[in-house]
């Protein structure tokens, strides 16, 4: 983990890298079709369309100027932060960077003063559940989907600052 950098600013290319890594990595590993990938594109767009660096965050992590993780902090309405596009490339994980990468979202927030965090997942990611609530976020409701390409249960975990 020594070697890996985490930066926090977006240089160009680096949003397009990360929604084709979504794109293959969840096919490979999930079987999610193009629909995941388009929803990747779709949220990341809003993410930069909306960036307010007081309000949001990104932390990519790299490895011989290589991308191999990424999450972000988007702000919401009523005070809320968002967690989104949370991976790592395989090679990259076991190592502890989840757990930094999620700390560093929860200082980011308590900074900002948000008064909750929240995010969407799906039943099948069990290891980010583990994370998920080791940093105190609860399982707070759960929907049907068949958004990327196969039936599944969506899952929002919420956690009050």
């Amino acid at each position: 983990m020594k070697d890996i950098q985490i930066r926090t600013h977006i240089n160009p290319g680096d949003l397009g890298f990360v929604v084709y890594r979504h794109g293959v990595l969840y096919s490979e590993e999930y079987n999610y079709g193009v629909s995941f990938e388009t929803y990747v594109g779709a949220g990341l767009y809003e993410f930069y369309k909306n960036f307010n660096p007081r309000l949001d965050s990104v932390w990519i992590c790299e490895l011989d100027n290589k991308i191999v993780g990424f999450l972000l902090l988007m702000h919401r309405e009523n005070n809320a932060a968002q967690l989104r596009y949370f991976y790592f490339e395989p090679e990259c994980r076991g190592m502890g960077l989840g757990n930094k990468l999620m700390q560093l979202f929860l200082d980011f927030a308590k900074e900002c003063g948000y008064r909750s965090a929240y995010l969407w997942t799906t039943n099948e990611l069990v290891a980010a559940h583990h994370l998920y609530k080791k940093f105190g976020f609860t399982l707070t409701e759960e929907k049907t989907s068949h958004e990327f390409g196969k039936p599944l249960v969506e899952q929002r975990y919420d956690l009050i600052l």
